[in-house]
C-alpha cells in the first residue's frame, strides 16, 4: 500500500531556528487496523515528542484519532518488510508502514529526534499543533489514546496516556500563558495609545496629519479615532480559541481517564478484597486444623494418664473407650498370627485318667469339691428354657449365652459356651487346659504368668497378668487350677472332666497398684461320646467326639464400661475356644486317643 511523507506546507511548520528543536512532520502512514480490514491510510502527525493520528488530512478539524507520548516508546524497524515501523509504549503497540525506505527512514530519524526532545516552557512546544485531542472523544469521556471503550485496558496503559495527556496539557498551559501575558501587553499599549489621542484632542491638532490608517470617516462626514481590531492570531500567531476548545478537551480527557484508572483500581480492590478473603478463610481453616492437632497431640501426649484411664471421671467417652480397644485387640491377633509361625510346639506326657480322680489333700480341698460339684449341678443344666439366658453367638457347633449381671455398675455377665469337636477327648483338652507348661501356646491374652504353689498332683495356684489394652487398666488374677474325673454312676452314660479356675488369697502374691485384681470362677467341663466303628476296626479318632461346657463368672474390677465388656466379652470368648480347641486337635493328631 502507498504512503506519503513530506513537510507539508499546510499542516507542518518549521521551528525558529534559533530555538533548535526538531521540525514539525505529518503525511501519509499506512496504519494496521485489526485482522479484518488491516493497513489502512491514515494521516500521522509528529510534533512536539508526541505522535498522532487522524483517519485523514482532511478531518484533523474534528481531532486526532489517538496519540503516543515519543518519551518512553521503542522504535523498531522490522527486520524483513523494509517499509515497516513497529512503535510500542508498554503494552500498546503501533505497526505502521511508508512508502518506501526512504520515507521509513525520514521517519524513524525524525522519532529519534522527537524523542530528545522532551522539555516544557520552550518557544517551539507554545505552538498549537494542530487539535491534540478529538473533541469528539472529549465530549463523549473517551481517552486520546483511543476512541475505542475502556475494555481491555490495563492500568499501565491508562497511567501511560496521562504521562502523554500531562505532556500536552503543560505545553497549552505555557502556550496560554504566553497568550495572557501577550494580551496584557497589547492592553497596555492600546492605554498608552488612548491617552496620546485624547492629549492631542485637546491640544486641537489638525486632523488632516492623521494618515489614513489611523482615521475613519463615519457615515455623516465627522471623522472619529478608531483603532484597529486585534486579529485572532496578533499575539504571537496564536488561536485562543483553538487553544482553549483543545485545553478544554485535553483536560475531559485527563478527567475520563482519571476516572478508568480509579474504575480499574476499585476493581482491583476488590479482586484484592476477594483474595484476601480466601486467604483469611485458608488461614482461618488452618488454625482451626491446628488446634485440632494440637488439642490431638497433647490428647495423645497425656494418653496412658490418669485422666485417660479407665475409671469413673475418665476424660474419655465411651465410644472412644471402645475404638481404642477394639484397635489394640485387632493388633494383638496380628501380632499373634505372626507369632503362630514360628511357635515351637512342647512334647507333654498326659498322664493317666486315675491321678485325677480324687481330690486330692490339701488346704483348699474343700473348697475345690464344692467348687467342682456346684459346676456339675448347673453349668450342666440346659439353657432351652431359662429367659434369663441370651444367646449372642453362634457359630456351627458353638453358641455362647450371657446373662447379664450388674452389681455397683460393674458388669458380672455370666457366660456359657457349648461346643462339639471332633477327634478328641475330653481328658485330652482338660489336660491342656490345666497344664501350665503349654498355657504360653493357646492363651494370647497372657503377658506372664508363674505357678505360685503346688498343692497336689491336679491342683495348683497360678498368678497370671493380662496383657492391657488401652485405656483399659491391666489385670491380674490369682486363681487354683483344680483338674478332675468325675466318673459317671450310669454306665450309660460317660465320665466327665472338669477343669476349674477359681479366685483365691496366697501371702505370695499379694494385690498391686500396678494391676487391678479381676476375680474369676471359670470351669471347663467336657465328655467325651464315642461312636461305634464298623466291623471290627479300631476307634479311631473319627469316632470320637467330644462335648464341652465352658462357663466363666469373671469380675473384671474397675471401671470399664459395661458396653465395652460385653462386646469384648462376646468377640473374644469364640475366639478363644475355637483357637484353644484347634490347638488340641492339632497336638494330638496322628497321635493314640487317650480316655
Amino acid at each position: 500500500m502507498s504512503e506519503k511523507s513530506s513537510n507539508s506546507s499546510g499542516s507542518d511548520e518549521d521551528v525558529d531556528p534559533e530555538s533548535g528543536h526538531p521540525v514539525e512532520l505529518g503525511g501519509v502512514l499506512s496504519k494496521w487496523t485489526n485482522y479484518i480490514h488491516g493497513w489502512q491510510d491514515r494521516w500521522v502527525v509528529l510534533k512536539n515528542n508526541t505522535l498522532s493520528y487522524y483517519k485523514s488530512e482532511d478531518e484533523r478539524e474534528y481531532g486526532c484519532r489517538g496519540s503516543l507520548c515519543l518519551s518512553k516508546a521503542v522504535i523498531t524497524p522490522h527486520e524483513f518488510d523494509e517499509c515497516r515501523i513497529d512503535i510500542s509504549v508498554n503494552d500498546s503497540v503501533w505497526y505502521l508502514r511508508a512508502e518506501d525506505p526512504k520515507h521509513r527512514l525520514r521517519w524513524i530519524d525524525s522519532i529519534e529526534l522527537h524523542k530528545v526532545e522532551s522539555g516544557y516552557g520552550s518557544e517551539s512546544s507554545l505552538r498549537r499543533h494542530g487539535s491534540m485531542l478529538s473533541l469528539t472523544s472529549a465530549a463523549s469521556g473517551i481517552s486520546a489514546t483511543s476512541t475505542s471503550s475502556f475494555k481491555g485496558h490495563s492500568l499501565r496503559e491508562k497511567l501511560a496516556e496521562m504521562e502523554t495527556f500531562r505532556d500536552i496539557l503543560c505545553r497549552q498551559v505555557d502556550t496560554l500563558q504566553k497568550y495572557f501575558d501577550g494580551c496584557a501587553d497589547g492592553v497596555s499599549k492600546d492605554e498608552f495609545q488612548r491617552d496620546r489621542v485624547v492629549e492631542e484632542d485637546e491640544d486641537d491638532f489638525p486632523t488632516s496629519a492623521r494618515t489614513n490608517g489611523d482615521c475613519l470617516h463615519n457615515n455623516n462626514g465627522s471623522k472619529e479615532k478608531l483603532f484597529l481590531p486585534a486579529s485572532p492570531k496578533g499575539m504571537n500567531g496564536i488561536d485562543f480559541k483553538g487553544e482553549a476548545i483543545t485545553f478544554k478537551a485535553t483536560t475531559a480527557g485527563i478527567l475520563s481517564t482519571l476516572s478508568h484508572c480509579i474504575e480499574l483500581m476499585v476493581k482491583r480492590e476488590d479482586s484484592w478484597q476477594k483474595r484476601l478473603d480466601k486467604e483469611l478463610e485458608k488461614r482461618r481453616r488452618v488454625e482451626d486444623a491446628y488446634k485440632s492437632a494440637l488439642s490431638e497431640l497433647k490428647k495423645k501426649s497425656h494418653y496412658g494418664g490418669p485422666d485417660y484411664e479407665e475409671g469413673p471421671n475418665s476424660l474419655i467417652n465411651e465410644d472412644e473407650f471402645f475404638d481404642a480397644v477394639e484397635a489394640a485387640l485387632d493388633r494383638q491377633d496380628k501380632i499373634e498370627e505372626q507369632s503362630e509361625k514360628v511357635r515351637i510346639p512342647r512334647l507333654t506326657p498326659v498322664p493317666p485318667g486315675d491321678a485325677y480322680s480324687v481330690i486330692g489333700i490339701h488346704r483348699f480341698a474343700k473348697q475345690v469339691e464344692d467348687v467342682v460339684q456346684n459346676h456339675m449341678t448347673y453349668s450342666l443344666q440346659d439353657m432351652g428354657g431359662d429367659a434369663n439366658w441370651q444367646l449372642v453367638v453362634e457359630e456351627g457347633e458353638m453358641k455362647v449365652y450371657r446373662r447379664e449381671v450388674e452389681e455397683n455398675g460393674i458388669v458380672l455377665d455370666p457366660l456359657k459356651a457349648t461346643h462339639a469337636v471332633k477327634g478328641v477327648t475330653g481328658h485330652e483338652l482338660c489336660h491342656y487346659f490345666w497344664d501350665t507348661d503349654v498355657r504360653n501356646d493357646w492363651e494370647t491374652t497372657i503377658e506372664n504368668f508363674n505357678v505360685v504353689e503346688t498343692l497336689s498332683d491336679n491342683a495348683v495356684i497360678v498368678y497370671q497378668t493380662h496383657k492391657r489394652v488401652w485405656p483399659a487398666s491391666q489385670r491380674d488374677v490369682l486363681y487354683l487350677s483344680a483338674i478332675r474325673k468325675i466318673l459317671a454312676t450310669n454306665e450309660n452314660d460317660p465320665d466327665t472332666w472338669l477343669v476349674c479356675n477359681f479366685s483365691v488369697d496366697h501371702d505370695n502374691a499379694q494385690p498391686t497398684n500396678r494391676c487391678i485384681r479381676a476375680k474369676i470362677n471359670v470351669a471347663m467341663i467336657c465328655q467325651t461320646l464315642v461312636s461305634p466303628p464298623e466291623g471290627n476296626k479300631e476307634i479311631s479318632r473319627d469316632n470320637v467326639l467330644c462335648k464341652i461346657t465352658y462357663v466363666a463368672n469373671v469380675n473384671p474390677g474397675g471401671w470399664a464400661p459395661a458396653s465395652v465388656l460385653r462386646a469384648v466379652a462376646k468377640r473374644e470368648y469364640p475366639k478363644f475356644l475355637k483357637r484353644f480347641t484347634g490347638y488340641v486337635q492339632e497336638k494330638t493328631s496322628g497321635k493314640p486317643i487317650l480316655f
